[in-house]
């Protein structure tokens, strides 16, 4: 399977994008989808979670209560590491999975943090939806409804524009335009990811 791995910081517009190529019959594989996944009760990681910190971060339906979590991993200087070492690779291997279960020509794969995370290896070719930083934080601020600081502070902490333009093999600029303009960037990126596709499986 062709593997297209999407990816920008908070408020470029990735979903948007991701759904454009849904649409053209292309399947998405989404790490923040499977990121809940795999914490949904009765999976293995959840009981581990719950064993590590305690039943205070589940809801009354024990489900996992994610504000509650993420206050004791910023208290707790060690927390992050353990999570991350629990969940990452649960999450890299599901990706890799429903990856290679796709049925589409090629496959889209949504990894907002692909560049933080070193996942860059997973794909045949990145693709980067790009904004500036000012559009990101105008765009976090409506849609989430935090603030201007707290926005700003998401921003700081993702990998930095250029980490990820440094990455791209392909860049999609989805500042507010036309949607038309934005919708042929697509279609002809589609095509191209089609002929990668066809020449990979000639060659296997």
């Amino acid at each position: 399977m062709y593997v297209v791995a999407i990816t920008g910081g908070i408020g470029s517009g990735k979903t948007t994008v991701a759904n454009q190529f849904a649409e053209l019959g292309i399947e998405i594989i989404d790490a923040d989808v499977i990121a809940r996944e795999v914490v949904e009760p009765g999976m293995p990681a959840l009981a581990a979670i719950r064993q590590h910190f305690g039943a205070g971060v589940l809801d009354e339906e024990g489900r996992l209560d994610r504000r509650r979590l993420r206050e004791r991993v910023f208290s707790e200087p060690d927390a992050k590491g353990w999570l991350n070492a629990l969940l990452h690779p649960l999450i890299r291997q599901e990706m890799q999975r429903q990856c290679a279960a796709a049925r589409s020509p090629y496959c889209l794969l949504v990894v907002p943090l692909l560049v933080e995370n070193r996942l860059t290896a997973m794909a045949d070719r990145i693709l980067v939806v790009d904004v500036d930083e000012e559009t990101q934080i105008t765009r976090t601020c409506r849609r989430d409804g935090v603030s201007r600081a707290q926005a700003k502070a998401i921003v700081a902490a993702q990998a930095s524009r250029m980490a990820r333009l440094a990455a791209a093999d392909d860049i999609i600029e989805n500042r507010d335009g036309a949607p038309e303009a934005l919708r042929e960037r697509i279609l002809a990126l589609h095509q191209t990811y089609l002929a990668f596709a066809s020449q990979q499986a000639r060659q296997v």
